[in-house]
């Protein structure tokens, strides 16, 4: 499965301008309850990543006083990205090592989503649960059998 996939059923992309203030993207980030943000340019180029443990580094490193600052100077960048195009399972294997819970996902040029880890764990136990449904009515079958 790809990660194209998974982002085809994504409401519209979030995200903040890099001159915007962390306070700004905290309101951002709890009225669509999201854990990142993108934080691109005028053209919707992808400059960096704004996740609520940024924020919270900036609040252990600058106090209150990070509300007020621009994005910019809390954001990760270069942003970590994937592709539309890439396998779930190589991503879950890179977000384990690379301890990242947030990947910023382009189709070509194009930004077109953020891919969490809550995202994969939820297409993970799904499948689970699939799997356990198959197993569950064959069991039943082959007991109808004997």
């Amino acid at each position: 499965m790809t990660v194209r996939a998974l982002m085809t059923a994504r409401p519209n992309l979030v995200s903040i301008g890099p001159d915007d203030t962390t306070r700004r993207a905290v309101r951002l980030l709890m009225r669509h309850e999201v854990g990142a943000l993108p934080v691109v340019d005028e053209a919707r180029r992808p400059l960096g990543l704004v996740a609520e443990r940024d924020v919270v580094r900036g609040l252990d490193e600058h106090g209150e006083g990070v509300l007020a600052m621009a994005v910019r100077r809390i954001m990760r960048q270069p942003p970590p990205v994937c592709h539309a195009d890439d396998r779930v399972q190589d991503i879950m294997a890179r977000m384990t090592r690379e301890r990242v819970r947030h990947y910023l996902v382009r189709d070509g040029e194009e930004l077109v989503g953020v891919l969490s880890v809550g995202d994969l764990l939820k297409n993970r136990l799904h499948q689970l649960e699939t799997e356990a449904g198959v197993l569950r009515d064959y069991v039943a079958g082959q007991r109808g059998r004997f």
